[in-house]
């Protein structure tokens, strides 16, 4: 039988995009473009999700190049994939803010095997998305920055979440990183009944950014809620 590690390791393995996108937008792939990240992900996998026990789904965004862009672990760097996770890796050191604030919370919630035990991050889109710059440079973007782009990408999401929801993610409640991201989720979720409520969080990068000398309230807000 499948463990939800399994599940996940085939999933990240086998995921690509090959609709069309708005010009200038491309998709970010990390487990494509970078061939160290499958094996950094089945490490962590195997670590913390090898059985058959259900978890809760949070849904942040999608990855960004520092986060899940250089680990291919939705809000785990290199610096909190070693130090907590216990996970040595050979590549370049990333710091991303949002990764040091998950930790943080999940530290209180009682450590990571406790929390990974319960909980299951992914993206409502589990591939990234770069944007041309006036610049000329490639910057990242979000799926619902442009309402072609999120159309566009639509069916992609809807059978990702599908499919996730197949490693055995209960369905009761999704718990959504993001104000703006939880409205386009409502709207997936409207059509599609994927989940009986969602919970929303502030996300952690509008935290770091905008609200660090709240940050404690906000780890009391996050843990109050998904203990509901």
């Amino acid at each position: 039988m499948h463990t939800f590690a399994d599940h996940v390791i085939e999933f990240n393995r086998e995921l690509a995009f090959n609709g069309s996108l708005p010009e200038g937008i491309r998709v970010m792939n990390p487990f494509r473009e970078n061939p160290d990240i499958l094996t950094i992900t089945e490490q962590f996998y195997r670590k913390f999700y090898d059985d058959s026990s259900p978890r809760k789904l949070i849904l942040g965004i999608n990855p960004g190049r520092f986060g899940a862009g250089t680990t291919g672990i939705p809000f785990t760097d290199t610096k909190r994939l070693e130090e907590a996770c216990g996970i040595d890796i050979n590549t370049p050191a990333t710091h991303e803010p949002s990764s040091v604030f998950i930790y943080e919370m999940i530290e209180r919630y009682g450590g990571v095997s406790l929390f990974y035990g319960d909980f299951y991050i992914n993206s409502i889109s589990p591939l990234g998305f770069l944007r041309k710059s006036d610049k000329g440079n490639w910057i990242n973007c979000n799926y619902y920055d442009y309402e072609k782009l999120f159309q566009s990408l639509k069916p992609f999401l809807v059978a990702a979440l599908k499919r996730q929801i197949g490693f055995g993610v209960e369905t009761e409640v999704c718990y959504v990183l993001g104000k703006k991201n939880a409205r386009y989720i409502d709207r997936i979720n409207q059509q599609e009944n994927l989940f009986g409520r969602l919970v929303v969080l502030d996300h952690p990068r509008y935290i770091v950014q905008y609200k660090a000398k709240q940050k404690e309230s906000y780890i009391r807000d996050y843990l109050e809620k998904m203990s509901r």
